[in-house]
């Protein structure tokens, strides 16, 4: 459903049916009614639509299936395949068996190049739901969708900068933008990443509420296109590399919902943004670096740049010393082999923190599951000639290798959560298009209105 809502007491209400309640349903309705529904061969299987007429032939109800909530296959998002089936109106639930602010989601149309307009529904907030939560998070989470769905030519460094500046004007916050010589020598791996583009890289800074409230840092990765860098991805590897600033999205939407709810942080927000490109000046494998926090880094690999430019991010944000330190990324394929798009893997060794983010993940639908900073593995990333290597050799446990090498960079935080992301729905489902997507930053958003509302 939308994030705008209605107030309305002639809305037309949306009956949510399963194949074990259905019967008891349809034996409720008004016999024109039921007559038209099995006519219609309506039989309550998951995502059908129908839309029951009345004699002047307006809509008075709407008949939805869902699956039974033992269900195996449960599609908890299914409610918002409703903007996208439903005649423009505005509807209530008469029955609500989903969480029915997931379907706040479905009502997202990426528009910027072609026409492609949002269906005109409505929704009257059912009573106990938080409607202004309900909007803030489908705006946000919107706001993630067009920042990636956004094709590199026009969302690189310098346009993902300005979109955080807007975000910073609309609230009040400071916004601060490093780039050129200030960037080379205070952030040496950004810069690195970034040299070949002739996009010049940069570190996005923003800043907001009270400087005596507890001090909440988000790092996201903004690699705005990943080639590869000189170890160069297959084209079938390059195809979706606009997405790999979705970090970066996620973060922008996440400090857009804790803005809009005024939550008592003192809040920044650090992007680096560059593009990984392929050119006389690109950075090679096997080169040294000397980092923000004087860790040299030996080149493994240059397509594990993400790792390298949010090392140098999170060890500037680890030098005001955060209550909570927060890195949202697109960093490796490892993650997606062990849990698919849907599930990013979460690590951090605040049992505390763990445990609330699983919680508001499960609460939230906006899914994360807990994976190890095994420290066995961190000897991978000794280096022969450096500190450590960025490129463990072999296969194994990618995601967790890049998760301990991150770590390396943060040491005076309070607490600690990175998130790898995917950041893309594959494949259009109910409430998630094919396209970008919002993920950890609901859940996220949740776990810091608990602990700062």
């Amino acid at each position: 459903m939308p994030s705008v809502f209605e107030n309305a007491t002639n809305a037309i209400p949306i009956t949510f049916v399963t194949k074990t309640t259905w019967d008891a349903i349809r034996n409720e309705l008004p016999a024109p009614a039921r007559q038209f529904a099995e006519a219609n061969g309506f039989a309550a299987k998951p995502g059908k639509c129908l839309t029951l007429p009345a004699p002047d032939g307006a809509i008075v109800q709407v008949l939805f299936g869902i699956e039974d909530e033992s269900h195996k296959a449960r599609d908890v998002f299914r409610p918002g395949a409703l903007p996208g089936l439903l005649p423009p109106g505005v509807y209530r639930f008469a029955n609500a068996p989903h969480d029915i602010r997931l379907a706040a989601l479905g009502c997202y149309r990426f528009g910027r190049y072609r026409k492609n307009e949002a269906p005109d529904v409505r929704l009257v907030p059912p009573d106990g739901i938080d409607a202004a939560d309900i909007a803030r998070m489908a705006d946000a989470a919107a706001l993630a969708r067009d920042l990636i769905n956004t094709p590199s030519n026009d969302m690189g460094p310098a346009e993902l900068a300005e979109a955080a500046r807007d975000l910073a004007a609309r609230f009040g916050a400071s916004f601060n933008c490093i780039t050129g010589e200030a960037l080379e020598q205070g952030f040496p791996l950004i810069h690195a990443v970034g040299m070949a583009s002739t996009r010049p890289p940069r570190l996005i800074d923003l800043t907001w509420g009270d400087p005596a409230h507890p001090k909440v840092t988000l790092v996201g990765k903004g690699v705005c296109f990943d080639t590869g860098g000189l170890d160069l991805k297959p084209s079938s590897g390059m195809l979706l590399m606009k997405k790999d600033m979705g970090g970066a999205a996620n973060v922008l939407a996440l400090a857009q919902m804790v803005m809009d709810a005024r939550l008592k942080v003192r809040l920044r927000v650090l992007i680096p943004a560059v593009e990984n490109a392929v050119a006389g000046n690109a950075f090679r494998p096997l080169d040294i670096f000397k980092s923000r926090k004087g860790v040299t880094v030996e080149i493994g690999n240059t397509d594990a740049e993400g790792r390298l430019v949010l090392a140098d991010a999170l060890a500037l944000a680890d030098e005001e010393t955060p209550d909570l330190l927060v890195d949202l990324g697109t960093l490796t394929g490892a993650a997606r082999v062990a849990l698919g798009p849907d599930l990013p893997p979460f690590y951090t060794n605040d049992e505390t923190l763990a445990c609330d983010v699983a919680a508001h993940a499960r609460s939230e639908n906006d899914p994360l599951w807990r994976l190890p900073l095994w420290s066995a593995y961190d000897a991978w990333l000794d280096s022969k000639t450096a500190d450590i290597t960025n490129a463990p050799s072999g296969g194994f446990a990618g995601s967790i290798t890049c998760a301990l090498f991150l770590q390396r960079f943060v040491e005076q935080a309070t607490s600690w959560l990175h998130v790898d992301i995917y950041g893309w729905t594959p494949s259009a489902k109910p409430g998630r298009p094919e396209g970008g997507e919002c993920q950890a930053a609901r859940a996220i958003y949740k776990l810091l209105s608990q602990r700062y509302a």
